[in-house]
């Protein structure tokens, strides 16, 4: 492993902002991002983008930020930060993260504060520490990656967001609906540790977060060295089920007991090759990865890469304190 990279703490910070420039919100993330910049006496470059210019602007940032001796930031939801570290680490430079998303699983593992304005102050004072990333053919993944239903579901939440809002509650309401109406069946050749089987699912879902895991309650027997998301992943596959018993897949699911819903099958892996059964003259199926939607050429490649990402990752200690410390101040 490559030692992690060095800091110039003179050096402006390259933040990469998922808001068109000249928008309220755009207005918003600037003021938080300066105002902790100025108290703080650093300095900062910062880079409003649309979501269609994100990718290109993510990989000029990364390799400034290499250049410089500094990081490159992502503010923004998961499909940000999943571009951002994809060129971070093509580029082998520092990333720091300030979360805007719903469930933000990536950010609270690492200790990353909700909260913008404290998350820029603790990224300033962290350390570049490894951290591991996953792998789907050529690209990288930090929270989960699948196929089949979960990339369905994905789709109909941002259907019901824009409709109704971004909340939890939309959320579970449109993950209801697409699991509803679940028919559609992949046939899969999977081949890991050895193992060579033919099954049939709903979906396969593929997770490098162990508090995403937890909070399902499906974290897979520990028949591995390490946890998903620290030496190893876990695979769900789901079995085709009937309504009634995808009604009880539901409540096992908001009860957080998904390990215990018939027909959900759980696995730990390092290396998993997938080969789904297409129709005649397609080559490329379906996956979602970091709450994003894509089509990809088969057959798909997991795997926990070798070369880890390099986050600013507060310390326990000093997020602990730093959060008692604000809200001291909001009481007194």
């Amino acid at each position: 492993m490559a030692d992690a990279p060095e800091l110039d703490p003179f050096a402006p910070i390259q933040f990469v902002i998922n808001a068109a420039a000249g928008s309220s919100d755009a207005d918003m993330k600037r003021e938080v991002i300066e105002s902790v910049l100025r108290a703080e006496g650093r300095c900062g470059d910062l880079h409003f983008c649309t979501p269609g210019q994100l990718a290109g602007v993510a990989r000029e940032s990364a390799q400034r930020a290499l250049s410089t001796r500094t990081a490159v930031v992502a503010v923004g939801g998961d499909g940000t930060l999943n571009t951002v570290a994809q060129a971070a680490h093509a580029a082998g430079c520092a990333m720091g993260v300030v979360p805007q998303g719903t469930f933000n699983y990536f950010a609270r593992t690492h200790g990353i504060p909700a909260d913008p304005a404290e998350a820029v102050r603790l990224l300033l004072h962290a350390a570049p520490v490894p951290v591991q990333v996953a792998g789907i053919n050529e690209r990288v993944f930090l929270v989960n990656a699948s196929l089949g239903l979960y990339p369905d579901l994905l789709e109909d939440r941002e259907a019901y967001k824009a409709r109704f809002g971004r909340s939890r509650w939309v959320a579970f309401v449109a993950a209801c609906a697409t699991l509803l109406r679940a028919q559609r069946r992949l046939r899969l050749h999977i081949e890991t540790g050895g193992t060579v089987r033919d099954l049939q699912t709903l979906t396969l879902f593929v997770g490098n977060n162990r508090l995403q895991l937890q909070q399902f309650g499906a974290e897979p027997e520990d028949t591995l060295a390490g946890t998903p998301g620290d030496g190893s992943m876990a695979a769900l596959v789901l079995r085709p089920i009937g309504a009634l018993s995808m009604m009880g897949l539901m409540l096992h699911g908001a009860m957080g007991r998904l390990g215990e819903a018939a027909g959900v099958e759980r696995f730990e892996f390092e290396h998993l090759v997938v080969k789904p059964t297409l129709p005649q003259g397609r080559r490329g199926v379906k996956v979602a990865f970091d709450g994003e939607v894509t089509m990809m050429r088969a057959p798909l490649d997991f795997r926990v890469l070798a070369k880890p990402l390099y986050l600013l990752r507060p310390h326990r200690k000093a997020a602990a304190i730093d959060a008692a410390s604000r809200t001291e101040e909001a009481g007194g």
